[in-house]
């Protein structure tokens, strides 16, 4: 069996929130607070929204379209920001960029609806990221496989997920570690191109498990 000369280290992520002073009642609020807020604030209702809501299988993956559609009934919107897929970015400041860049199209589209006031307010917020390890780590594919086994939302979620901005690449923390360190580079491969946005976060869990299961059957 394949031994790793590093091990995979399972870590778990918690998060200190807090509500920031920006706060929007219209789509033009919401386009200055998006213009203004801190890059902690839209990791925050973006990368982190994925993992409060991971168990939803319908609406959109980031809180900026949720208010869109729930609290301005503004469909249109909701589509365009829900359309900016986070796997595609490795840097908040361009997925800043392209968030007023979808506010800004409807904006010029709608302009009757930019002071149209909301049903309820869009507050700002941003959170503390805090890494712990967990007591156990993977030298084989055999181990890997039960310590993924083991690992909750959270972990998963910041090893699949939020690993593409640590990393600054399109991959994750799982698929680095089977193509460099075990030499997987197809199941490495097949495991990044799950779909985390379509998926809860067990039923992207419940694919990467499966596919260790059949490299380890093969």
């Amino acid at each position: 069996m394949l031994t790793a000369s590093r091990p995979f280290r399972f870590l778990t992520a918690s998060y200190l929130t807090r509500i920031d002073n920006e706060r929007a009642m219209t789509v033009g609020q919401l386009r200055d607070g998006l213009e203004r807020c801190t890059e902690a604030s839209i990791f925050y209702h973006t990368f982190q929204s994925l993992d409060r809501h991971h168990f939803l299988l319908e609406g959109f993956s980031n809180d900026f379209a949720q208010w869109a559609l729930a609290a301005m009934n503004r469909p249109r919107l909701a589509e365009q920001l829900g359309s900016v897929d986070i796997r595609d970015y490795l840097s908040l400041v361009d997925l800043r960029t392209d968030l007023l860049h979808a506010v800004d199209d409807f904006c010029r589209e709608y302009p009757g609806d930019v002071e149209r006031t909301a049903f309820e307010p869009f507050h700002f917020c941003s959170s503390l990221e805090v890494t712990a390890p967990l007591d156990f780590e993977a030298w084989t594919l055999d181990e890997f496989r039960s310590g993924l086994d083991q690992i909750g939302h959270t972990s998963f979620h910041f090893h699949f997920l939020v690993s593409r901005l640590r990393l600054r690449l399109q991959t994750n923390d799982f698929s680095v570690w089977l193509g460099e360190e075990l030499g997987l580079e197809t199941l490495a491969r097949r495991v990044n191109q799950i779909d985390i946005v379509t998926n809860t976060l067990d039923g992207a869990k419940a694919q990467v498990m499966a596919l260790l299961d059949r490299e380890r059957a093969a």
